[in-house]
């Protein structure tokens, strides 16, 4: 891997972390995640070897229904209190799915 996309992929990480941790909205939260997720897709897949493509659709579809479920959360969250707030998780079903999508995320154990 080039110097350049060894910078763009490092520099994709850390402004896909700092926007998630300094969010207060479910969208820009999301879209930290997204930029995390897309940064790592070409570490995963430096080689070409048949395993590692395998590996990066694994975790990309398995990160991509991560993300819908996070999603799901903030809209049945906003359905029933009427606020995209993160602090303002109310519902306990939206508590359940957030918890579960971002234990799939992290690769908890009953989701790694």
């Amino acid at each position: 891997m080039n110097p350049q996309a060894k910078l763009i992929s490092a520099t994709s990480l850390l402004l896909g972390t700092s926007i998630t941790i300094s969010s207060n909205h479910w969208m820009m939260a999301w879209v930290g995640l997204e930029i995390n997720t897309l940064a790592i897709l070409p570490l995963i897949s430096k080689s070409h070897h048949p395993r590692a493509i395998e590996a990066s659709t694994k975790y990309f579809l398995t990160q991509a229904a991560a993300s819908t479920l996070l999603l799901f959360s903030s809209m049945t969250n906003a359905w029933f209190s009427g606020q995209w707030d993160i602090t303002q998780l109310t519902h306990p079903m939206s508590c359940m799915l957030l918890t579960t999508a971002i234990s799939i995320k992290l690769g908890l154990v009953p989701f790694h």
